[in-house]
């Protein structure tokens, strides 16, 4: 698209998701929640917008798919601080914030310290860093310096879009791939930036992870993953037999697997059916996740998984327009006015995104990035139940005690590459 007298702003976000307890119905088809309401009113924000994003990906690709809901929506956040008009109601409202726009940057900076403490702990690697990548010389708002520095952490170093393009973007990508631990490379392709960008907002987050419970290698074995009804694949397939939180309708198994000191979980979806994740997928709902993820129960399991890795770069300008967010992009509409001092046009030209994930016998490693460039224009022994997830199904990577998804995808066709 072309670009008028445009300020790039590039937002590289890398996440961790995180869903509290919630449960499938009784008989009577109601769930209560135990969860306090200033925590629920932001986790269903936060799930809201993860299981919006999810849908609008999902119908526009095939195969499989993983994300960060968390990074897209900090990437998102970061880029809320200087709009204004009805671009601000346009982000503000897809990322599902309250009319005061101020406690919504609170409560992501009180979700970033509370991801700082649990790395604190040393049970787990968490690592997440914001940063501001302006122009030599460009003049930006104090206010919007501020904002970001007050919510986000944000530190600030300029460079020359202006005279070395290509050194600019080598200079970011390399800062992406240092807080990644090398996992999210290329995040800004050549093209993206040019001599008219002007920012650069960049958000990382990198983490990996232990079992609480972890898989026993030798019990590893290659098995029959069925891609679909009809057609099958072999991948290696990790097995234990413990006690995990897990819940089940006629529909599907939903089963948790708690990493080490049980800060953070990964929660897998499983259609009862071979085929019948497209329906899972459409029945997804902030409300229908809250209420299945309650009623986890302890029980003893017979655990089949199949070990993964996949990385998902995705282009997420249309999937953003689609779920209202459409100022932004049209250089006649958009409002950034309060980024910088000065009366250029500014408008988002792309919104880029990469996800990494690695499961194991050991645990999970997993980051991510986004970018969105902005242009000037046990008392009996009890029956051991099996979850084999043989065929399609979900997962998601979540922080236990704020309630937001850091991290989902689906699993199509497992692949250990």
């Amino acid at each position: 698209m072309p670009i008028r007298n445009a300020l790039h702003t590039i937002l590289s976000l890398s996440l961790l998701m995180t869903l509290s307890s919630f449960s499938l119905p009784g008989k009577n088809g109601n769930a209560e929640k135990t969860v306090p309401m200033k925590t629920a009113e932001a986790e269903t924000r936060n799930t809201a917008f993860a299981l919006d994003l999810y849908h609008t990906l999902g119908k526009s690709s095939e195969g499989n798919l993983f994300f960060s809901p968390y990074s897209v929506s900090t990437a998102l956040s970061m880029t809320l601080v200087g709009a204004a008009g009805n671009t601000e109601k346009q982000i503000a409202d897809i990322l599902q914030a309250p009319q005061d726009i101020t406690q919504y940057h609170n409560a992501q900076a009180a979700f970033k310290k509370n991801i700082e403490r649990v790395a604190e702990k040393g049970n787990i690697t968490l690592e997440t860093a914001n940063s501001l990548w302006p122009q030599k010389g460009y003049e930006l708002s104090k206010t919007f310096l501020h904002d970001l520095h007050k919510y986000y952490g944000t530190a600030v170093t300029p460079v020359d879009y202006r005279m070395n393009t290509e050194k600019a973007r080598k200079t970011i990508n390399r800062w992406v791939e240092k807080k990644t631990q090398d996992k999210i490379r290329e995040l800004l392709t050549p093209g993206i930036l040019n001599s008219l960008t002007r920012l650069t907002l960049v958000n990382a987050v990198y983490f990996k992870g232990s079992w609480e419970k972890q898989f026993d290698t030798s019990k590893t074995v290659n098995t029959d993953f069925f891609v679909s009804k009809e057609t099958k694949t072999v991948v290696p397939m990790m097995h234990q037999e413990k006690s995990f939180r897990y819940a089940a309708s006629d529909s599907l198994q939903i089963l948790e697997l708690p990493y080490s000191e049980d800060d953070l979980s990964m929660l897998v979806l499983l259609p009862a059916a071979k085929d019948g994740l497209a329906l899972l997928e459409s029945s997804l709902t902030p409300e229908r996740l809250d209420t299945w993820t309650n009623s986890l129960k302890h029980r003893k399991v017979s655990l089949f998984l199949p070990k993964f890795t996949m990385t998902s770069t995705l282009r997420l300008d249309s999937n953003l327009k689609a779920l209202g967010m459409t100022d932004a992009f049209d250089p006649d509409k958009a409002d950034f006015s309060k980024m910088t001092v000065a009366k250029d046009k500014l408008f988002i030209g792309a919104v880029v995104h990469k996800a990494f994930v690695d499961v194991n016998e050991e645990g999970t490693e997993a980051a991510a990035a986004t970018g969105v460039v902005i242009g000037i224009t046990s008392a009996m022994p009890e029956p051991v139940t099996v979850f084999r997830a043989d065929h399609p199904f979900l997962v998601i990577i979540k922080e236990k005690s704020s309630g937001s998804i850091l991290f989902m995808g689906r699993v199509v066709e497992p692949s250990s590459d």
